[in-house]
Parts: structure tokens; C-alpha cells; sequence
């Protein structure tokens, strides 16, 4: 019974270590049968996802500062991206809703906007 009633988060859960066996083995920086990015294939600026593939990949080897070089954006999300999940998942949005409206609410969305865009603008000049 509790199987089938958490299959789809069983699911996710090898779908997303899946993905990290895979670029814990396959290194984007000597392979060229990776996804490459449209905006960098067309204008040639990187987006603000460009080297996320090799900030993985140098993450899951322990090289944080590599990772880091490569997209720091990504790095810095992560966190943010495990609170969002810990309050989605796991119950928390009931229980904290003003720490949850605070940190993923229309303001927040404005914020990360902007970070977003200022991060592409920054990384192009």
C-alpha cells in the first residue's frame, strides 16, 4: 500500500539519482553528445544555465569551486531549490505558510527574475 501510494515520488527519486549517476560518469567537458545550448549555439552569449552541465558534474566529484566557476548561479540555487522542495513535498507549506509565501511568493518570483536576468547581463560583458 505505501508503495503505491508514493510510486510517482519513488519515481522522481531514481529519475533524479538516475541523472546524477549519469553526470557523476559522463564528463561534459569531453563529450560532445550532451544537450548543447540553443541561445549560445545562435547568439553565442551564454544563457544563465550555461555550464550548469559541468557545475554537476565537477559538484558530484567534490569540486565545489570548479563548480562554482563554471555557473555560479546554479550552486547558489541549489539550497534554494531543496527549501522549495522540503516545503512542497514534505508538508512544511501547511505548517510555515508566511516563511513559504516570504520565500516563494510574487515578490520572491520578481527577485529571482531580476537576479536572473541581471546574472545573464553580468556574465556576457
Amino acid at each position: 500500500m505505501w508503495f503505491k501510494k508514493n510510486l510517482n515520488f519513488i519515481l522522481l527519486i531514481v529519475f533524479v539519482l538516475g541523472g546524477f549517476f549519469f553526470y557523476y560518469l559522463v564528463n561534459p567537458l569531453s563529450t560532445s553528445s550532451l544537450i548543447k545550448c540553443p541561445i549560445k549555439t545562435v547568439t553565442g552569449l551564454d544563457c544563465p544555465g550555461c555550464g550548469s552541465q559541468r557545475a554537476l558534474h565537477s559538484m558530484l566529484h567534490g569540486d565545489f569551486r570548479q563548480a562554482f566557476y563554471f555557473n555560479p548561479l546554479f550552486i547558489v540555487a541549489i539550497p534554494y531549490v531543496f527549501v522549495g522542495v522540503l516545503f512542497e513535498w514534505f508538508g512544511l507549506k501547511n505548517k510555515y505558510p508566511k516563511v513559504r509565501k516570504f520565500l516563494f511568493g510574487k515578490i520572491a518570483i520578481y527577485i529571482i527574475a531580476a537576479v536572473i536576468i541581471i546574472f545573464f547581463i553580468v556574465r556576457n560583458l
